[in-house]
């Protein structure tokens, strides 16, 4: 040996280059590659006797030579000697680095070819990047799924998502019955999964509904794993329901908006699903109406954007023109119209409804409907703190401090009552007792998202007060109205205590202003002074309720 020599491990950032001896290419450590490091420090450097170069040998050829030696004598299937191919070399084929470890096809040589190959089982990992082509994209049915026949608990792409499953499922809380679930479709899913594959949801829900298993945390585990496409048509469907009977040419350009809106463009950000959704709903019967004359969107005039216009009032009127003109835009962008027929059409001002205090009954048959933990929750803090029901369902654990007495809602710090504190202790309880592993951090959480981190669903928030004339949105608009007919209408005290916009402000303070004049008239006319307090609807109000 020439020394005890050491190599430092390959680095990260370092370009690939060549070996200085084996010229095999790749990332190396160094000047050359591991092998040819090796086979230096157990050989003197001599000349090689085949390409009579000046590097380290053994019996008067360099690993080079020996390496394609051994190359040809298995491509001739001969379990011999590789002497005779060392004498008959002329040419060399260069590899790449570490690509000698590879087992390559033919017998084995030297020792190893006089012993029986051990076998060792192939440690459970994903396959190699390589993948089979498939001949055709059929359908699989996973209905027909047999435990008994089919399984395979050895595929690796099995085995890796049971393992992610079991991490993934401890870290969200998930029940024994959920994890075991979610394992179970995990048998069928992946059992004949094979690189290049995709687990396609409109092919595993059916067979997951006969069974009874959880489909949402195992498309959200094969998800996450990069195995799943999700291929409900529902926005095309929708998209054809909607705008069926248009022109082909207008509902084209539609299509074509609609997608953009959804998913965005070069220079547009992506929209929420409700507001497409919106928006195709407000257009939808003007595009069906103008498709009995025009066969495109170019052949649309301003003294029908105009008609559309006087036929409509209101919020209509604001939601329709906002989306035609987004329509219009978005077609003069791609090139479809030469102009835009909405410049210049303005919406006008938006009317909105009267704002009436409710009445006292109303709240107490609403205070009398909350007879969960939750509800009553979900109830204290429209009606107390004027909470949007998003705010509610988007409200933190952390965002509630119980020794402070503090209470953060939309990015803004609130000071805690007695009332909506016992009621947030009382479900907290029940919450800890009843899910007590989960990892959702939202405040209220019921069955199906204790399983995961979403905020619950608006129609569960709202479906205690469902049928009762004061709702969320009622109750909230009280209180605050409420706030401005006891502290006076000043928009400036509405906007510092509710953190809502000046135009809003404005509005509740204008419509307290009103009902304190009309109160007043009322109050001095000589009919109605005998009458006393009875007449005053917040005079008949429940203590605590707000």
């Amino acid at each position: 040996m020439t020394g005890n020599k050491t190599m430092t491990p390959p680095r990260t950032d370092k370009p690939a280059s060549s070996c200085k001896a084996c010229f095999s290419w790749g990332q190396l450590p160094g000047y050359s590659c591991r092998a040819c490091f090796t086979f230096a420090t157990l050989h003197e450097v001599g000349q090689c006797s085949a390409c009579h170069r000046s590097v380290p040998t053994k019996k008067g050829y360099c690993r080079l030579c020996w390496l394609q030696a051994s190359l040809e004598a298995r491509a001739n299937g001969e379990v011999v000697v590789l002497a005779p191919y060392l004498a008959q070399l002329q040419h060399q084929q260069l590899f790449l680095a570490r690509m000698h470890r590879i087992r390559q096809p033919g017998p084995l040589l030297g020792r190893a070819g006089r012993r029986p190959a051990r076998h060792t089982p192939e440690p459970a990992r994903s396959p190699s990047p390589w993948i089979q082509m498939s001949l055709l994209d059929a359908a699989r049915d996973y209905r027909r799924f047999d435990r008994r026949r089919d399984q395979d608990l050895n595929n690796p792409w099995l085995v890796k998502a049971r393992h992610f499953a079991r991490e993934f499922g401890e870290a969200r809380g998930w029940t024994h019955w959920t994890a075991r679930e979610v394992d179970r479709a995990l048998v069928i899913a992946l059992s004949g999964f094979s690189a290049g594959d995709s687990v396609r949801y409109c092919e595993l829900l059916p067979a997951l509904r006969e069974r009874g298993l959880n489909t949402g945390r195992t498309t959200e585990v094969l998800d996450r794993l990069g195995l799943f496409q999700d291929d409900r048509p529902t926005v095309a469907r929708w998209l054809d329901r909607k705008l069926e009977g248009v022109a082909p040419g207008i509902r084209h350009d539609a299509e074509d908006w609609a997608r953009t809106l959804r998913d965005g463009g070069p220079r547009s950000r992506p929209r929420g699903q409700s507001t497409v959704w919106h928006y195709l709903s407000s257009v939808a019967p003007v595009l069906l109406a103008w498709s009995n004359d025009h066969d495109h969107l170019r052949e649309v005039t301003r003294e029908e954007l105009r008609a559309v216009a006087e036929a409509r009032q209101g919020s209509e009127l604001h939601h329709t023109l906002s989306a035609l003109r987004s329509l219009f835009r978005h077609c003069k962008a791609t090139g479809t119209i030469f102009r835009d027929p909405t410049v210049r059409i303005r919406r006008g001002r938006r009317s909105y409804a009267v704002i009436l205090p409710l009445d006292a009954s109303d709240i107490h048959r609403a205070v009398a409907a909350a007879t969960t933990p939750t509800a009553r929750v979900v109830i204290l803090l429209a009606a107390i703190h004027a909470a949007r029901s998003k705010t509610i369902a988007e409200l933190h654990v952390d965002d509630i401090d119980l020794g402070q007495r503090t209470l953060v809602l939309a990015g803004r710090a609130r000071p805690l009552d007695d009332p909506t504190r016992q009621a947030i202790t009382d479900w907290l309880d029940c919450r800890r007792q009843r899910w007590p592993n989960t990892a959702n951090p939202h405040l209220l959480i019921n069955r199906r998202t204790a399983l995961g981190t979403e905020p619950v669903g608006r129609l569960w928030l709202t479906s205690p007060l469902r049928h009762q004339v004061a709702t969320l949105e009622r109750l909230r608009v009280d209180r605050q109205l409420e706030e401005a007919l006891t502290h006076g209408p000043d928009p400036l005290h509405l906007a510092e205590v509710f953190g809502i916009a000046e135009m809003t402000a404005i509005r509740y303070a204008t419509a307290a202003r009103q009902i304190l004049e009309s109160s007043a008239e009322t109050d001095s006319s000589p009919s109605t002074r005998t009458q006393g307090p009875a007449n005053d609807q917040h005079a008949n109000r429940p203590s605590g309720s707000r």
